[in-house]
């Protein structure tokens, strides 16, 4: 039966983590070889370069992130770059990676650091990736390793990025097949956890489900079940909805075609919160693509989509599920997986035409700050754009039982 709507929302208090969401290769620039630096050489990618260059601006840009109040900062330690050799350390790499650590500490925020955000050595490559059983070793060496430097600063923890995007991906890339990666991947997420508790006892640790609308219990289901009892949280990803089920499918359109559903943010966390009741939830990543920073054709503009998905997550809070945190992805645009056309960022920079970089806000970087400052949207505040009367993110449930706004917000 339908929820009732309020005819406010409630903020959320002081405990809530706001936050943004970065990836190392994605960003950090100066990439030591890698998978994804072979990828990039060998599949017609657009040029990387130096990325953004968070690697050399990482202190600025986290002025940005404190200037906007923000308490949580999602990073990725690359194994590339602190393990160029097998069995050889790179001093170096972990000394940047203690700096960006400390900044972020002393910026007022909480890491959230990810271990695997779809990126391995170039030597662990020539050894066949994921299709080689050793890799299950050689990453928990790796994780074991960064555990023990870094556990002290109590980050949040996240093992492997959305696995099943990873897994699709490195099928494509190296042909190794889905049954063999999924089950590895299983293996060092629960190998990882078990010594992160280890070392740090009171420790939260996750993988992060990239949430499939119209399919989520089918493309993610069979990792979770592998996973599902070292989950201290709840990590789920929305970007997209599911508002016709006869619409091309999503590898038939660019990222910015794919419908916006901010409600759907809602039936997502409630997918999962029926799955694992009272269990701490987050929202690791959630944003608004465009084509290379201009408006998009349905005239949605980043700032008033962010402020409809944090109503929505204000509901899914007054409505009993155990939110914890959001994270914005991402701080800047960055290197989307192939291309510098997708941009996310709160912050833009034009990659392809700016060689100093700049990092201009976008209409959004000032609403976060607005909401993280007032703990949420005001309460009187209504969506943008009105929930679907019958939605397909999390069939049949979210057309059964479908979210609603208060009667007098549809006169």
């Amino acid at each position: 039966m339908a929820t009732q709507p309020p005819a406010s929302v409630d903020p959320f208090g002081p405990e809530f983590l706001w936050g943004v969401a970065t990836s190392g290769f994605q960003s950090e620039g100066h990439a030591p070889d890698s998978n994804w630096v072979r990828y990039i050489a060998r599949s017609g990618y657009e040029a990387y370069g130096d990325s953004i260059d968070f690697y050399d601006r990482y202190g600025s840009d986290l002025a940005l992130a404190r200037a906007m109040g923000l308490n949580v900062f999602r990073i990725s330690i690359e194994w590339a770059r602190i393990q160029p050799q097998p069995g050889q350390w790179d001093e170096d790499g972990f000394r940047f990676y203690d700096s960006l650590l400390d900044a972020i500490a002393a910026a007022g925020m909480r890491p959230m650091v990810t271990l695997d955000h779809w990126v391995y050595p170039g030597w662990r490559a020539d050894r066949g990736g994921w299709n080689d059983a050793g890799m299950v070793d050689d990453w928990l060496a790796n994780a074991c390793t960064v555990v023990d430097r870094y556990a002290a600063r109590k980050p949040l923890w996240v093992t492997v990025n959305e696995p099943v995007a990873y897994i699709v991906h490195e099928e494509q890339q190296t042909g190794v097949t889905g049954p063999v990666i999924e089950e590895r991947i299983a293996a060092v997420h629960n190998g990882i956890h078990d010594y992160i508790h280890h070392v740090q006892p009171d420790a939260l640790v996750t993988s992060n489900i990239g949430y499939v609308a119209g399919s989520e219990t089918q493309v993610n289901q069979p990792v979770v079940d592998r996973i599902k009892d070292r989950l201290d949280y709840i990590g789920v990803d929305y970007y997209y909805g599911a508002d016709d089920p006869n619409a091309p499918p999503p590898g038939d359109r660019q990222i910015w075609e794919l419908p916006l559903q901010p409600e759907g943010v809602y039936y997502a966390l409630r997918h999962y919160a029926r799955q694992f009741p009272g269990k701490p939830l987050y929202v690791v990543e959630n944003g608004m693509p465009t084509q290379n920073g201009q408006p998009r054709p349905d005239g949605y503009d980043r700032a008033d989509y962010l402020r409809d998905i944090v109503y929505w997550l204000q509901r899914a809070r007054m409505d009993g599920m155990n939110l914890m945190g959001y994270n914005y992805w991402s701080l800047t645009d960055n290197y989307e997986w192939g291309s510098y056309t997708p941009r996310f960022g709160l912050y833009t920079v034009n990659v392809r035409t700016d060689p100093a970089l700049t990092r201009t806000p976008t209409d959004a970087a000032d609403a976060y700050r607005t909401i993280v400052h007032a703990g949420g949207v005001p309460r009187d505040y209504l969506p943008t754009r009105p929930p679907l009367a019958c939605s397909y993110v999390d069939p049949p449930s979210s057309c059964d039982d479908p979210v609603t706004l208060p009667p007098c917000a549809v006169l």
